[in-house]
């Protein structure tokens, strides 16, 4: 690329690298969604059924998979600003390893969380509250989720971690340390930040559907939003309040 400055090669490098990623991931979740529409049109049972290791294990690589599509374009400014402060580091004789490392320390948190969410998808399908299509069965269940994921907005955990996903600058202030194991920690400390900020959003996949690829692609874009925008914290809060209002009606509804 003639005439485009170091710093400028650098970040559209960074950038094709974690669109390319995403990319992948969402192409094989499309993959896993058309052959579960593929499976039901041509009659296969959709019944739910005692987990082999093998569910267990297709289940974890779809949640992890899932994860590096919704949530990799969301730490997109804090690998550019990696990048950029690793590009400086290096010109003063500092060891600092590329931004993949910074990023995997990211992949890493969300990894950990795709077990734990493949341990709660096997435990709501043994108590019988998601159908063969992954959402929520019950009114009760479904409404307590809306609800939580609007309360959460308004906490102060969830201010804090917003606001590390919010000021990049910040964080690498707070945070900085040289070689691969220092990026690798410091990707997984933001992506620690970011799991504090997302978690119960994530938990919305249960009520939607995990493989309603319509509703991920929704969480994943007011993720992006709420950390992104200039002001995604107030409609984080906006969010909050209506979820907190649409629980509410299931749940009364319910009653």
């Amino acid at each position: 690329m003639p005439g485009l400055s170091l710093a400028t090669r650098q970040r559209l490098a960074v950038l094709a690298g974690l669109a390319g990623v995403t990319l992948l991931a969402w192409a094989q979740l499309l993959r896993i969604g058309w052959s579960m529409d593929a499976a039901m049109q041509a009659g296969a049972s959709c019944e739910l059924h005692p987990w082999s290791r093998a569910d267990a294990a297709l289940t974890f690589a779809m949640w992890a998979v899932m994860m590096v599509g919704m949530m990799v374009p969301s730490a997109a400014p804090m690998s550019l600003l990696f990048a950029s402060v690793a590009r400086r580091a290096r010109a003063q004789g500092a060891a600092v390893a590329p931004t993949f490392v910074f990023v995997a320390g990211y992949v890493a948190v969300w990894t950990l969380f795709s077990a734990a969410a493949t341990a709660v998808q096997w435990g709501l399908e043994r108590a019988a509250l998601l159908s063969p299509m992954l959402e929520s069965t019950s009114p009760a269940f479904g409404g307590a989720l809306l609800a939580a994921a609007g309360i959460y907005q308004f906490t102060p955990w969830k201010d804090a971690c917003l606001e590390h996903c919010r000021a990049p600058a910040l964080f690498f202030a707070a945070h900085w340390r040289e070689g691969a194991l220092g990026a690798f920690r410091m990707g997984a400390a933001h992506g620690v930040y970011c799991l504090g900020c997302c978690w119960l959003l994530m938990g919305l996949l249960f009520f939607g559907g995990v493989m309603n690829l319509l509703w991920v692609a929704g969480i994943a874009l007011f993720v992006l939003l709420e950390k992104l925008a200039p002001h995604g914290a107030l409609a984080g809060r906006v969010a909050g309040a209506g979820l907190l209002a649409a629980g509410g009606a299931i749940w009364a509804q319910a009653l």
